[in-house]
């Protein structure tokens, strides 16, 4: 592995980091809104990324994504992962169906704002003359929109799941135990080609929109 490698490896890490944290700070102060304060008790409404890390999900499975799309395999481009899931107490919520939705759907709702803010960010660089600022902008505004939609996926844990189980009614007892198994289905999952191809096709392709909007592709 060359220095150039791990540099750039770093880099996204870093950037994936942040972006994950941010996400999972949505549906934790999202849960707060909706009255429920386990996350916050917890430490969890926290811009501090330890607090949201799984050990597969936020650093096993990254790096080896990362590893693999600098390597120059079929997974170029991809960067998928996820953290603990924030804890939720439906006793607390006013509207229990709904605020669960509305939880889910923060942290992709997050990603979708800040892949927006990182293209306005970069256009902003090329203005200023700092053209070397502007790639990262729009590497960490594509994997942003990555962890969007792939956490749109309703496996459980991810947060579609959230959506599917109160549309299904499906019982909180009967999610919590997909749930068990739910990082193996993942990883099997994403292992489809057609499934990879069709993130793949969904980010690229909002991501080619917003760019259009800064004037950026």
């Amino acid at each position: 592995m060359t220095s150039e490698l791990i540099q750039k490896l770093l880099v996204s890490y870093s950037g994936f980091i942040l972006l994950l944290t941010l996400h999972e700070l949505g549906h934790a102060w999202m849960a707060l809104r909706c009255g429920d304060d386990t996350a916050k008790k917890l430490g969890r409404v926290s811009l501090n990324p330890i607090v949201h890390m799984d050990l597969v999900g936020t650093v096993i499975l990254p790096l080896l994504m990362l590893y693999l799309s600098y390597s120059g395999s079929s997974f170029r481009g991809m960067l998928v992962g996820w953290a603990k899931p924030v804890p939720v107490d439906p006793t607390k919520l006013r509207r229990p169906g709904w605020d669960d939705i509305a939880i889910a759907m923060a942290g992709p709702v997050v990603n979708l704002v800040l892949a927006v803010l990182l293209l306005g960010l970069a256009r902003i660089f090329l203005i200023l003359h700092l053209p070397q600022a502007a790639p990262y902008c729009k590497e960490f505004a594509l994997i942003s929109l990555i962890l969007c939609f792939f956490n749109l996926i309703p496996i459980p844990p991810l947060d579609g799941s959230h959506v599917l189980r109160v549309v299904t009614g499906m019982s909180r007892e009967l999610y919590a135990r997909l749930v068990g198994v739910g990082f193996i289905v993942v990883i099997l999952v994403m292992q489809i080609p057609a499934m990879q191809q069709g993130l793949h096709s969904v980010t690229r392709g909002t991501y080619k929109v917003m760019a259009s909007w800064f004037g950026l592709f």
